[in-house]
């Protein structure tokens, strides 16, 4: 069949994305990556750009390990010895011993009974809020979180939800009180780290919070941290905001195998029966086809380093460029939100100006992600800087002063 109302429609509501501003527009395509070398850190050459180099200022890869040639030899290995993919669901035909060993491995590196992990942090976050939010469930939830938690939230139907402001824990005490008597159970949802912003949640103020109104609760005042941009990246040992901010275990804890650790897909850590439960009733894990081995190997040895002696390394070194972004930016007159964490973003505050210094930037070979309105509120437009450790001194000067000639040529 042709399609062809159907295609007048979707080419409309697209349009109407572009005049909004909130179309993603075409991708950059990498097509090489040349290795770090002397005082350079890898560069990406993209389709269309010929051969000039690009630094990398909008990924992820917080500890730079997605080239690492360990991390690399560890998937190349198992994917010889097990195949490409998984072959099937895993309760099926699907697991394979590193998926078992690498559950085992997050379990114990975040001091909880028991591990699974997802096909990614996504899939993790929407399946343990729609598994365990049932009726009698009320579902709180911090104003900025990820959008994998509003829809997860949207998807669950709980018996109430309730959005207090950012980082407002005053708000959440507030509500906590107020909806005593209207639900059994609780789940408090928050973000670790605010992907945006680079901010973290006070958890562990949010967990006594939760532990003062949990005796009023049948079934618990349960509180679920998304660490998806901590763990890893933050805190003395890379543990993330719960090891930051002093915090005893959160209930449920998310993390991803796609950031820090330079790899792919989700996992949750938590107690053995709620981990039981989420094997029996999540759809997401139970009807998708796991990372693959070769994936769970590359994943445990990107553990492996974080916990030893170049996981230290690496994560001073990340402060340390972190800092000198920051102190950099501040010295030549930029607004920013200030954190520890590698996500550093600078307000512009005007949507015109965030998308003609993107621009500037892309000319000068630095790919950074602009956040304009109507994405973000207006008055609030910024862009956003991740910092990862495979980047060097002298590329983070590079950005700095690529940053000050973009401004002043406006």
């Amino acid at each position: 069949m042709p399609m062809d109302r159907l295609t007048g429609v979707v080419n409309g509501l697209v349009a109407r994305m572009e005049e909004q501003g909130t179309a993603k527009g075409a991708e950059v395509v990498v097509r090489e990556v040349i290795p770090a070398a002397g005082d350079t850190g890898p560069r990406f050459l993209l389709e269309g750009q010929g051969d000039k180099p690009f630094i990398r200022m909008n990924a992820n890869s917080y500890l730079g390990l997605s080239l690492h040639p360990d991390v690399i030899a560890a998937e190349e290995a198992t994917a010889r010895a097990m195949g490409a993919g998984p072959g099937a669901v895993r309760f099926i035909a699907g697991t394979h011993s590193p998926h078992v060993e690498l559950e085992r491995d997050l379990a114990a590196f975040h001091g909880r009974e028991e591990g699974m992990i997802f096909s990614s942090a996504y899939a993790a976050v929407v399946s343990a809020i729609a598994s365990l939010t049932d009726k009698t469930t009320f579902v709180i939830s911090d104003e900025l979180n990820h959008n994998c938690i509003i829809n997860a939230i949207r998807m669950s139907r709980p018996a109430g939800k309730a959005i207090y402001p950012h980082l407002d824990l005053a708000a959440l005490d507030r509500l906590l009180e107020e909806t005593k008597g209207r639900a059994r159970r609780v789940i408090v949802v928050t973000d670790g780290i605010f992907s945006m912003r680079g901010d973290h949640a006070p958890v562990d103020e949010i967990m006594d919070i939760a532990g003062r109104h949990d005796p009023d609760y049948p079934e618990n005042v349960v509180v679920l941290v998304d660490d998806s941009h901590g763990v890893g990246a933050f805190g003395p040992t890379g543990r993330g905001t719960e090891e930051y901010t002093g915090s005893p275990p959160s209930d449920i804890l998310v993390g991803t195998l796609g950031k820090a650790f330079g790899v792919n897909g989700g996992y949750v850590v938590s107690s053995a029966p709620v981990v039981r439960f989420l094997r029996e009733s999540s759809p997401l894990y139970i009807y998708s086809n796991p990372i693959t081995a070769g994936e769970a190997a590359a994943a445990r040895k990107s553990l492996e380093i974080l916990t030893g002696p170049e996981g230290e390394r690496r994560l001073q070194h990340l402060r340390a460029l972190t800092r000198r972004f920051e102190q950099g930016l501040l010295a030549r007159g930029f607004e920013i939100i200030h954190g520890d964490h590698p996500i550093t973003p600078i307000m512009v505050r005007d949507t015109a100006e965030t998308r003609r210094l993107v621009a500037a930037l892309f000319d000068a070979g630095i790919l950074a992600t602009g956040l304009a309105f109507p994405v973000v509120p207006r008055g609030d437009e910024s862009i956003r800087f991740q910092i990862n450790a495979d980047h060097t001194a002298t590329g983070i000067d590079q950005v700095l002063t690529a940053l000050a000639d973009a401004r002043a040529t406006g």
